[in-house]
Parts: structure tokens; sequence; C-alpha cells
């Protein structure tokens, strides 16, 4: 076991976690209106592609994300991430992002108030979502839609949901949801 500080002990650490489109963003959004800091993870691997000089595209962030932690290990972006937590001066951070139990596992030894939240929402309504949204790396094909679930799938995403320490489901509206978010993030807060 690592030996953590006390701050990073006093520190309250939620992960999030979602299929693409799941509503993972928000998670964030009522995080921010709470006052709580946000990392997330994608951006790490978008800010790599930004300084090799790579186009943003889906395929293009999938296979980045791959060959990071082919090359630093299956944790790799939680490592980048730790940084970012350390420094926040909130005693509320919200990880957005968790892919792979190495990610968790990677947290709780930095963490040990690590909290898991799974976002749920069926495929039909996530590739709804994602194909309103239009994100650079958000895919407009249902063959698109399927490769990038299964690139998820294949770091670890599904356990990492099936292991959560919570869940909640987002199959109704955008405002709706926010709510029931804040509502969980007021309760982990107060409550533990």
């Amino acid at each position: 076991m690592q030996h953590c500080s006390k701050m990073e002990m006093a520190k309250k650490i939620i992960g999030v976690a979602g299929m693409p489109g799941a509503g993972k963003s928000l998670v964030v959004k009522a995080a921010y209106e709470l006052g709580f800091k946000v990392v997330v993870m994608g951006d790490e691997v978008r800010e790599e592609a930004k300084r090799r000089g790579i186009e943003a595209t889906p395929e293009n962030l999938g296979r980045l994300m791959l060959e990071l932690r082919e090359m630093e290990g299956p944790a790799s972006i939680a490592k980048r991430c730790l940084r970012k937590i350390q420094k926040a001066k909130e005693d509320f951070v919200l990880v957005d992002g968790v892919r792979s139990m190495y990610e968790v596992e990677e947290f709780k030894k930095h963490f040990p108030n690590f909290i898991l939240l799974a976002v749920h929402a069926s495929p039909e309504t996530r590739f709804r979502r994602l194909f309103k949204r239009r994100r650079s790396d958000d895919p407009v094909k249902w063959k698109n839609f399927v490769e990038r679930d299964n690139r998820e799938l294949k770091v670890g995403l599904g356990n990492v949901i099936a292991l959560a320490d919570y869940v909640l489901v987002n199959e109704g509206g955008m405002e709706e949801f926010v709510e029931m978010a804040k509502q969980f993030l007021e309760n982990v807060a107060k409550n533990g």
C-alpha cells in the first residue's frame, strides 16, 4: 500500500464511468455547479494528440488511447491525471471518464476515499445523443458507434461499470438528469 498524505486522505474523489453518450458530461455539469474540481481523463488523450499534431478524430483518439496504455501501462491516463487532482484546492474532485479497473486501482492507491459512479443509458439513446452532440470524436454512423463501444469495452469499461459503487440511469431529459446527479453528488459530499 502506498503512503497517502493527509491532504490526499481528506479529498473525496468521485470517478465517473459510462459508455460514450451515457451522460457523463451532465454529471460534470452538476459537479461544476456544486463547485467541485473536475478532471476529464479524455482531455489527457486530446492534449497528447494536440502535442503530437494528430487530428482529433474518433479513430485517431482511440488509437492514441490504446497506444498510451500499451506504452505507459494500463493505468497511464489515470497517472497523468494524478497531478491535477493533487493540485486541486477543492475537497471534492470529480474524475470524468474512468475506463479500466487499473485506473480505479490507481486512484484508490492515492485516494482511499475514491468512489466510483457509473452512468448508464441504452445504446439507442446514446447513439442519438452522440449524433446530436457532434463533438470531434463522436461517431456519425451506427457502424462507427459500435466500433467505438467495442474499443471502450476492450479497455475494460464494462468491468468498471459492473463494479461501480453507484449507478445512475439516464434515459430521461437533460435537466432531470442534472438534478439527479446534483442530488447524488451533494449526498456524497455530505455523507461520504
